[in-house]
Order: structure tokens, then sequence, then C-alpha cells
């Protein structure tokens, strides 16, 4: 199992950059406080680090440093338990929703919340460009309805929203 997360950290780290994809906007002002706590992952675009993983949370929480420690965790359904990866996450500006993580070493990538519910309960996260995309919720169960917004946006930045992992099948029903 470390082996595996090892791998899914590494990829994450080589794939990050900095910046936001073309047209993207950062949510601003973004109460970082507010954003802490569990998150689930309702969709996500494919990607190698996440490869067979559903029912994946994210769990975020204040380091003592200033920073976000951030703890991933999914099932894989390819080998049939549990994983997680730990990281860390520091804001790269003061009122908007971009972040830098970084899961290994001195390797970060972006984490731009460009969507976010006014209750703070839905987000579209990006990375830094159209390859990498998230729609989390605070529940594992959202109104279709609730995901128009968002989903609009990311197709209308030219994400392949077509090509959506719905790693909470319900989530759409």
């Amino acid at each position: 199992m470390a082996k595996c997360v090892g791998v899914l950290v590494l990829i994450w780290a080589l794939v990050g950059c900095s910046g936001l994809p073309e047209g993207a906007k950062a949510v601003e002002p973004f109460e970082l406080e507010r954003y802490l706590g569990t998150w689930h992952e309702l969709a996500r675009l494919p990607n190698r680090f996440e490869k067979d993983l559903v029912r994946v949370t994210a769990e975020y929480s204040l380091r003592e440093d200033g920073g976000v420690r951030v703890l991933n965790r999914g099932f894989n359904t390819r080998y049939r338990q549990w994983e997680e990866a730990e990281g860390r996450a520091y804001r790269v500006d003061p009122s908007a929703a971009m972040l830098k993580v970084s899961f290994f070493g001195p390797f970060y990538g972006a984490y731009n919340v460009i969507w976010l519910s006014e209750e703070y309960d839905l987000s579209l996260v990006a990375s830094h460009d159209l390859d990498y995309l998230w729609l989390l919720a605070r529940e594992p169960n959202v109104e279709p309805e609730r995901l128009r917004a968002p989903l609009k946006l990311a197709e209308g930045l030219g994400f392949a929203t077509e090509q959506l992992e719905w790693v909470m099948p319900t989530a759409r029903e």
C-alpha cells in the first residue's frame, strides 16, 4: 500500500505547476478557515495518480506553520484497500483561492478553487491547466441542479466535462 501511495504522490508532484488555466480566475475573496474540513470528491477528470480510486475524500486542517495539512483518502477498487496520501499546502495569494500543494518534497502543484458556492459546500478545483479538474462537496450526495453552475463554468473554460469520472455515482442520480 505504501508503494502505491508513494507512486501517487510522486506523479502528483511531477505534474504540478503553478498558475491557472487560461481564462480561469481563483475565487476571491476566499476564507480559508471556512474551506477547512472534509470534502468528498464527486467527479474528476481522469488522471494516473487517482486511477481505480473511489470514495475519495480530502481533509484540510491548519498546520502549525500557517499552512494547510492535506489528507487525501480513497478506496482502491483494484487492490481492494484504502490508500492515503498526506501533503501540505500554502496560500499563493492571501485574498484568492490559489494554493500550492505538495505531497512530496519540494515539488508543488497548483490548487485553484475556481468556483465555490456561497455556503462553502460545493467547490470546483483546477490545477494549472485543463488536464486536472475536481468537483468537491461537503456531502457525498448533491442535488443534480446544484452541479449546473460549476459544470457550465468548467465547460466554458474548455475543460473536457464529458470525460468526467463520477466517483460518487449517486451525485448525478
